[in-house]
This record gives structure tokens, C-alpha cells and sequence, in this order.
């Protein structure tokens, strides 16, 4: 088979790479480089932990996608998995492997400001994944396969779903067996309105800060869960990467995808509301910031995978957790691209295939 993919992000990189592995050939397209770095999964890093609040069946899934994780670090033969462990304040999840731990044990990371009687459940397993170096390390392995061609700078303006043809921005088009769109927040320009008006945009504002005694970050975890409304979270100063900050509260709804720019007064708000959270970390510590956009399905806030036509699909939505998830969504949408029984994730959002004319969603 011949297969179109539009995208260069995480996942159309991992799909292609499990469409080529099983013998198939890919073309992968996208409107910049590939990989992309407006891309939503372009970062220096993403969280990866089992323990979701009351929904057991991502506790599952997030521990296969550990174990993928792992086994893709050796065929890319790059390190793009930190595994420093996890602590999410106030959870008490039974999780093979982790375990709650009280003030005691959270006095050992003195850079972090913990309420008083504070408890967490700390995940030895979990950790950070090497965004950007993953996507790097994905299309470099594409690049030197002879079944994958990459083809940057080609936006694609329209899907033909009944010909699994795609149209380019010059007129020009391209057909194939199958065709997966997989391009983000941008997804809605290429979907059906039914679809499309079923998906909300979200911009999420992050900061990242240069700490004054990287020393003391050493071998604290990523920490979710903080602060009073327990919206906010961190990512420690690891690889090469600042601290990172970011909270619920910075997470909005916006009508289009603008720039990556973070507006000051988010800026601003991210600053305060770590100010008692990280205490040492001051306003001119910070040395950057960035907005991401996401799409998610607005009945249910995660992500959605929508069928366009017979072999023609769309990562419609990521839903803002994705990333970690990732190997278990490539896989599966490689199986249903290639005509091949689908490989369950175990999320009910991404096995349930959504059709313009049956939006509730169908296996």
C-alpha cells in the first residue's frame, strides 16, 4: 500500500514508522519542516505517569505506553526517556509500583514550597519524555527508510475522502491507498463541519525558568497537583532543559491559532502563581515562555480519531494528552489504515472512531 500522511508531529511520525515497519509505503507531508516545530508536540519535554483520577483504563494504557516508550528508545538509539519518577499531590491511587508518601519524604526536595500535612503519590516508573528530541529522532529513522519519503513544506488545503486523495495549496494533488491527516490544532480546516464543529481550540501558556542552584533540582521529580486550586505543575531543570512551569488556570479557549508568543499577563499569572510554590525562583529567572495550541472534543474534553472515509482518518483531536499515548495511537491507527485488526489504546476516546453522519462515535 501506498499511504499519505499529513502531518509532522508525534504522532503521523510514529504512525509512518509503524506503516513502513510493516512493509507499506509512506509519504509524509507537511505545511513547514519535519519535523514540525509549531507542532503541538514540539517541546523539550512531556510527562508521562499512570496515575489518571478515576479512570482506570488510562492507568492501563499509560503503562503499555511505558513499555513502547522504552522499546522505541533502543530502535531510535537515542535517549528521549527520563525516567525521574512523578508525584501527584493528594492522590492516593493503588498503582502497581508507586506509593504515597507524607511530609517526611516530601522534605527531601526543599525547592518546592508543600503545604503543611502534604501527602503525594510518588511513581518511581514515571518520568519525562525528550519531546523534541523524539521528533528529531523519529524523522531522522524515516529519512534513511527506502518505503518513506518525507516531503516538507506542502500544505495540504482539502481531503478528497472518496478518491483518498489530498489537495496542496499550488492545486497540485496526491493520492494514495490511505490517508491520515494528523496535523493538530490545524485539524478543523481539513474535517467535515459535523466534525469539525465538535472540537474546541485551546492555547496553554508555559514558562520556563533558569534556577539559581540547579544542584538543589537534583533528582526531583515532575510534580503535579501544586498549589491551592491543585492546578498547577512543574518539570524539574533536566537534559539541557529549564525549569518548567505551567497551571491549569493559563489554559484557555481561543478561536484560531495564533502565534507562540505567551501575552505578558499570562506570563504574569504563571509568575504568580508560582511564587509560593517555587519561592526561589524569581521574576527575572524566567528566560522564556511559549503558548501551544490543542484541539479537544468538546462532549468529551479528550481526544478524538474520526474516519473520513473507507482508509482515510484524522487524529482529529489530541485532546492535550496525547503525547504519552502516542505509541499506542500510532500503532492502532497503522492497523486500521492498512486494513489490519486495530490494537486497542484502552482509551474509550481514541478507540471509538467517529463519522460525520454518527458523531457519538463507532468501533
Amino acid at each position: 500500500m501506498r499511504i499519505v500522511m499529513v502531518g509532522g508531529g508525534v504522532i503521523a511520525l510514529l504512525t509512518a514508522m509503524d506503516c513502513v515497519s510493516a512493509g507499506h509505503d509512506v509519504i509524509l507531508l507537511d505545511q513547514g519542516d519535519i519535523p514540525f516545530t509549531g507542532a503541538t508536540s514540539f517541546d523539550r519535554n512531556r510527562v508521562i505517569r499512570a496515575q489518571h483520577t478515576d479512570d482506570p483504563d488510562a492507568r492501563v494504557a499509560a503503562v503499555r505506553a511505558h513499555y513502547r516508550w522504552i522499546e522505541l528508545e533502543s530502535l531510535l538509539s537515542t535517549r528521549i526517556y527520563e525516567r525521574i519518577g512523578s508525584l501527584t499531590m493528594n492522590a492516593t491511587d493503588r498503582i502497581p509500583g508507586a506509593r504515597v508518601v507524607g511530609p517526611d519524604e516530601l522534605a527531601a526536595y526543599p525547592t518546592v514550597a508543600f503545604p503543611d500535612g502534604a501527602t503525594a503519590l510518588h511513581e518511581s516508573h514515571a518520568g519525562i519524555l525528550l519531546a523534541d528530541r523524539v521528533l528529531a529522532a523519529c524523522a531522522g529513522w524515516l529519512r534513511w527508510h527506502p518505503r518513506a519519503e518525507l516531503r516538507p513544506h506542502r500544505r495540504v488545503v482539502a481531503v478528497d475522502a472518496d478518491r483518498a486523495t489530498v489537495r496542496f495549496a499550488d492545486g497540485g494533488e496526491l493520492a494514495g491507498d490511505a490517508v491520515l491527516v494528523a496535523i493538530g490544532p490545524w485539524s478543523r480546516d481539513l474535517l467535515d463541519p459535523a466534525i469539525a464543529g465538535e472540537l474546541v481550540l485551546r492555547r496553554q501558556s508555559m514558562i520556563y525558568c533558569d534556577v539559581p542552584d540547579p544542584a538543589a533540582w537534583a533528582g526531583v521529580p515532575t510534580i503535579r497537583s501544586l498549589g491551592p486550586t491543585e492546578g498547577a505543575w512543574l518539570v524539574p531543570p533536566i537534559a539541557g532543559a529549564a525549569l518548567k512551569l505551567s497551571a491549569d488556570s493559563a489554559c484557555r479557549v481561543v478561536d484560531e491559532v495564533g502565534d507562540n508568543t505567551t501575552p505578558p499577563h499570562w506570563r504574569d499569572h504563571l509568575i504568580e502563581v508560582f511564587a509560593d510554590i517555587v519561592p526561589g525562583v524569581r521574576r527575572d529567572h524566567v528566560i522564556d515562555a511559549r503558548d501551544c495550541y490543542y484541539l479537544s472534543r468538546e462532549s468529551t474534553k479528550g481526544a478524538m480519531v474520526a474516519a473520513l472515509g473507507d482508509r482515510v482518518l484524522s487524529h482529529a483531536a489530541c485532546g492535550g494528552t496525547s503525547f504519552k499515548f502516542a505509541p499506542l495511537i500510532a500503532r492502532s491507527l497503522a492497523q486500521r489504515l492498512t486494513g489490519a485488526d486495530p490494537e486497542p489504546t484502552g482509551i474509550a476516546s481514541l478507540d471509538r472512531v467517529v463519522r460525520p453522519s454518527l458523531t457519538r462515535g463507532v468501533s
